[in-house]
């Protein structure tokens, strides 16, 4: 059973190795120290499972999740910044002032402070980044921690903890609370409709995915719906996988090499008749229909 946090541990990783070659990401001479970022972050990832069973029992331990979903936002903020000071220094950018930012050879002397200045913020980050991680890796509670994976669906589910069982992020603030009780209003107001969709859009590190969070752990939200799933989907997917994790979420098996069709039908057998609540975390493009 996906949770939250092992999906922001996914989408964390997925992004970091997307990142890592991207041009913006090239020109800032950077990308050792995502390397290492990346290697840290999927180090802790191979041991969640083993800290989501034990979480709801152990306070420490629920502490230190804590602890590591907040270093987690700050990496996929900072990815963004990154992308974003990189980006400023590709040649085709409309801010860029030379077609050869590739070093500071041959760049104004204002260019050349932009990139060294640009190199150092990012660079300052992901080491500050990189060290929370180390530390959280080095605490006496991962150190207990099993490395094992997720049961793949044979047998019973009933011992896996739902995503909406995590404890929410403190969030603090009057904005944050009347978003989400307004939109935790406007959701419930749609619930009768055959289906309703709903979208939270922002630029990346704005706080989507935790605003999610909270109208997912809401408790009329819980008491209204009989079915709710947390996919997280990043930039590679497929729509297979993505059923597989829907499958996963509402404790329902499937075989391996089941076509889309066939595992479309079992989610729709699973949820005709009941109220189904569905959140698509970390989704990069839409369709419009």
């Amino acid at each position: 059973m996906a949770t939250i946090l092992e999906s922001l541990l996914g989408s964390c990783a997925n992004k970091l190795k997307d990142i890592i070659t991207n041009e913006a990401i090239l020109i800032l001479g950077v990308e050792e120290e995502l390397a290492e970022l990346l290697r840290r972050v999927e180090l802790i990832r191979c041991c969640i499972y083993d800290a989501e069973k034990r979480r709801t029992k152990e306070l420490a331990v629920n502490n230190w999740l804590g602890q590591l979903r907040d270093v987690i936002y700050d990496v996929d903020e900072m990815l963004d910044m990154a992308r974003c000071k990189g980006s400023k220094l590709l040649p085709d950018h409309p801010s860029s002032s030379s077609s050869k930012l590739a070093a500071c050879k041959c760049l104004s002397i204002s260019s050349c402070f932009c990139y060294i200045g640009s190199r150092r913020d990012v660079a300052v980050q992901i080491r500050i980044l990189n060290k929370k991680i180390e530390n959280i890796s080095k605490d006496k509670i991962f150190l207990t921690l099993n490395s094992s994976t997720q049961p793949t669906g044979k047998g019973s589910t009933s011992k896996l903890i739902r995503s909406s069982n995590l404890v929410e992020p403190n969030l603090v603030g009057k904005e944050i609370i009347h978003s989400s009780r307004k939109l935790v209003d406007l959701i419930l107001a749609h619930k009768e409709s055959k289906s309703y969709k709903l979208a939270i859009v922002g630029t990346g590190g704005v706080g989507k995915t935790t605003l999610a969070q909270k109208i997912y752990n809401d408790q009329k939200v819980k008491r209204s719906f009989r079915q709710q799933a947390w996919v997280c989907v990043s930039q590679d997917y497929s729509e297979v996988t993505l059923l597989k994790e829907v499958l996963r979420n509402i404790g329902v098996h499937h075989e391996q090499g089941e076509t889309i069709a066939e595992l479309q039908r079992k989610v729709a057998e699973t949820i005709n008749g009941k109220s189904f609540l569905l959140v698509l975390d970390d989704v990069w493009y839409y369709h419009s229909s």
